[in-house]
């Protein structure tokens, strides 16, 4: 990891180093530097419903006018729609305004290749390299021009839309809550021209409510409404909508993993999951590799981070992966987690097969888990705390093949996280205490 790249870019408070207007003029200044190939560069800039949001992307156009580049604005807009939109405009990378599910107090800063990919390891210690360096701005390059992008909206949904050939989802009643956040607009607009019947439920973003008791992180808001409407489904987008978690009839939260399996043995039957491979992190639940197993599909695991999903499934030719978190890959339709496009594919295995969600999710027991996010105020590596250290080794010979624990802090935020699976729930809470005993001791 970076010094100032996490594993989505970087991110923090907004109008604290790194996320100032500063540093996304000096960011704006080292993408035409590392990416503009000695030409004329185009940038696209988008951004979700932060209030600070606009203050970040003025201080990036005027870096990136600084340098010559031609900058698009895109205005509000889903991360997949921009990763969508520089490669169908040719454009020489894509920055996206962004933090995701985070509080509206945060923000960050996506970049996106003309191939609207995340930047690999090489090209962004390029780009962090420059924004590290001391020294004076260079001098102001003429030719800078700034447009915007109005159809920009219109491009994704109709890629959105025949990412399922245009089926006619009527019959269909679903709640969708779009976070308050860049997919507020357009998800309830696509699910309506498919024929579904949509119930809105945070949809209107004041720059402060995005994610706010709402969203991906908070599903069960959909799920109260999905009960309450008889809706057949609940949507929840996280706030720049690469990520999705749903909710069956009966207002349950199904689990990331229970879609990650779903959408696997969907895509296998339809000759569509390439080489029987799906790809999903070491936060799946062991649950997954069984089921998967089961039914013939090869589960490999990645680091966590839609990122490394992905550069796993590039390298190896696979055309599905995915996190539990709600970041689903289908790579014939997206090149980064798409929350809008994994919904309508859940959407499509549901009419074409004529079930529930429910019944598409119980296709996978899942070994009792728990996963608690503990502050710290500093990240010593791992290795280096003794006690814990001495924990993990004896969780491994007590578990053996009945579980697993995982132990990382987060690429994002000043926090541990603990991670505990095992076929008998009452072990998994003993051991969830036992690390966060000894990571409160070590590090405080």
């Amino acid at each position: 990891m970076g010094k100032l790249f996490g594993t989505d870019g970087i991110r923090g408070k907004a109008h604290e180093y790194p996320v100032t207007a500063e540093m996304a003029a000096k960011l704006g200044r080292a993408v035409v530097s590392v990416l503009g190939d000695g030409s004329k560069a185009q940038i696209l800039i988008g951004r979700d419903t932060r209030e600070s949001g606009e203050v970040l992307e003025q201080g990036l156009i005027e870096g990136l006018l600084a340098s010559g580049a031609a900058v698009v604005r895109l205005g509000v807009m889903p991360t997949p729609a921009v990763a969508l939109l520089v490669r169908k405009t040719g454009a020489t990378a894509a920055v996206m305004l962004t933090a995701s599910h985070n509080p509206y107090e945060d923000n960050g800063m996506k970049v996106f290749g003309g191939d609207g990919f995340k930047l690999p390891d090489e090209l962004e210690s390029k780009v962090e390299d420059l924004l590290l360096a001391e020294g004076a701005a260079p001098t102001n390059v003429a030719g800078g021009s700034e447009t915007t992008l109005v159809e920009g909206l219109e491009i994704y949904r109709e890629s959105a839309k025949a990412s399922i050939g245009g089926m006619n989802l009527s019959g269909l009643k679903l709640v969708l809550d779009a976070g308050n956040g860049a997919g507020f607009r357009i998800a309830p607009e696509i699910f309506r021209d498919l024929g579904a019947e949509v119930v809105e439920i945070a949809v209107e973003p004041d720059g402060r409510n995005i994610n706010k008791d709402c969203g991906a992180l908070h599903a069960e808001a959909a799920g109260r409404m999905v009960v309450e409407c008889g809706a057949d489904l609940g949507v929840s987008l996280d706030g720049d909508a690469d990520r999705v978690i749903f909710t069956d009839a009966t207002g349950k939260i199904v689990s990331g993993d229970r879609t990650l399996a779903m959408c696997a043995l969907g895509l296998k039957a339809a000759g569509k999951l390439k080489n029987d491979t799906m790809v999903a992190t070491v936060m799946s639940n062991l649950g997954l590799d069984e089921a998967m197993r089961e039914a013939g599909i090869s589960v490999l695991r990645t680091g966590v981070g839609d990122r490394m999903v992905l550069e796993r499934m590039r390298a190896d030719g696979l055309s599905f992966g995915g996190e539990n978190s709600g970041h689903l890959i289908f790579a014939d339709h997206a090149t980064t987690g798409d929350g809008i496009v994994s919904a309508l594919q859940v959407c499509r295995m549901m009419k074409e097969k004529g079930k529930s969600l429910a019944e598409l999710a119980g296709v996978m027991r899942e070994y009792p888990s728990r996963l608690v996010n503990l502050p710290v105020s500093e990240k010593p590596p791992v290795e280096s705390l003794a006690k814990l250290q001495a924990l993990i080794s004896e969780a491994v010979k007590t578990f053996g093949s009945q579980g697993r624990q995982l132990i990382r802090y987060s690429g994002t935020e000043k926090k541990i996280r603990v991670l505990v699976e095992h076929k008998d729930a009452d072990t998994v809470d003993l051991w969830i205490k036992k690390f966060s005993a000894a990571i409160e001791e070590e590090i405080g």
